[in-house]
């Protein structure tokens, strides 16, 4: 037999048994135990969320689902281990947005970093957080217009975020340019020393995810101006969004969602996104993500995709067009 035929045959061979292995050994999984890697520190909202779908997904596989806290490098650190592990669906990562935009913001060598867009397969987008625009009472605004208006008028103002280079930065920014303000940002590490100093009335206003102000917003200690997605919260239904008040480009939300390295076999990410989407209808599931400011999102695994890109292609517009850096 012609040799090059013969190297044809034996390639299409390997190819079917591939395709054939696929569906029976997603049959066989999972055999051992999962490790799904935060790349945050324990205690956070990510942190949380992650124990909390682990536990779920655990009991309805059978084996143990353990949460693996990898900090470092902004998220980069546990994003790129899981970029590099094997893809046989038994390492995942579980993160928010801030995965999308990190290699854009900060300066990582070749080895430390990691393609957001074609390193990973996608398994499914658990939430949407509302990013809120809040203010201290003691600036007297009760409204984004106030705000505007105070700034214009040349009063000095500045605004606390949990890191420079987070969405909540650049939505910030973003707002600023569209509305031709220079309000001072004023970078924390992570989201709680931002939202204890802005609740202090020692910054005037803030960028932050809902969960950690819900209960200031509750008791009058801080007030909601407005939410930086294009539509309103349903956790928030009389919070405006940006985009109603007239800045309708501004879209800087907050989201997260599980991925596996690239290469996972489909039918491996089809088991897991099949269990995460019932997990999300849970109603205790619900209930306790809400306390988060989290909102359930579940689909298929093109739901994270698009969000994912959706996120890399306008963000990465305004992190050019700032200038925009984690530094």
């Amino acid at each position: 037999m012609n040799p090059q035929r013969r190297r044809g045959l034996t390639i299409a061979a390997l190819a079917l048994a591939a395709a054939a292995c696929g569906p029976a050994f997603a049959q066989d999984y999972p055999a051992r135990p999962i490790t799904v890697v935060v790349a945050y520190p324990a205690g956070g909202d990510t942190d949380a969320m992650a124990r909390l779908f682990a536990e779920k997904l655990s009991a309805r596989l059978r084996q143990p689902v353990v949460v693996d806290n990898r900090p470092g490098a902004g998220g980069t650190l546990g994003n790129n281990m899981v970029a590099r592990a094997a893809p046989d669906g038994y390492t995942l990562l579980f993160t928010p947005n801030p995965f999308t935009i990190a290699p854009m913001v900060m300066r990582l060598p070749p080895a430390a970093t990691y393609d957001p867009l074609k390193g990973f397969a996608p398994v499914i987008q658990t939430a949407s957080q509302a990013v809120l625009l809040v203010a201290h009472p003691s600036t007297g605004f009760k409204s984004v217009a106030d705000m505007v208006a105070a700034a214009r008028a040349g009063q000095t103002l500045s605004y606390a975020s949990p890191g420079a280079g987070s969405p909540m930065h650049i939505g910030a920014e973003w707002l600023n340019r569209a509305a031709g303000l220079k309000i001072q940002h004023v970078p924390y590490r992570g989201v709680a020393p931002a939202v204890n100093d802005v609740a202090a009335g020692h910054v005037g206003l803030a960028y932050v995810t809902l969960g950690p102000v819900s209960q200031y917003l509750q008791t009058g200690k801080l007030r909601a101006l407005a939410v930086t997605d294009p539509r309103r919260s349903p956790l928030l239904p009389d919070v405006p969004s940006l985009a109603e008040l007239g800045y309708k480009d501004i879209a800087a939300g907050a989201w997260n969602g599980f991925f596996a390295p690239r290469g996972t076999p489909a039918a491996v990410v089809q088991v897991l996104n099949t269990h995460l989407n019932d997990i999300l209808k849970m109603p205790e599931v619900v209930a306790k993500m809400a306390t988060f400011g989290a909102v359930p999102v579940g689909g298929t695994p093109q739901v994270l995709a698009d969000v994912n890109a959706a996120d890399y292609e306008r963000l990465g517009t305004v992190i050019r067009e700032l200038g925009i850096t984690a530094q």
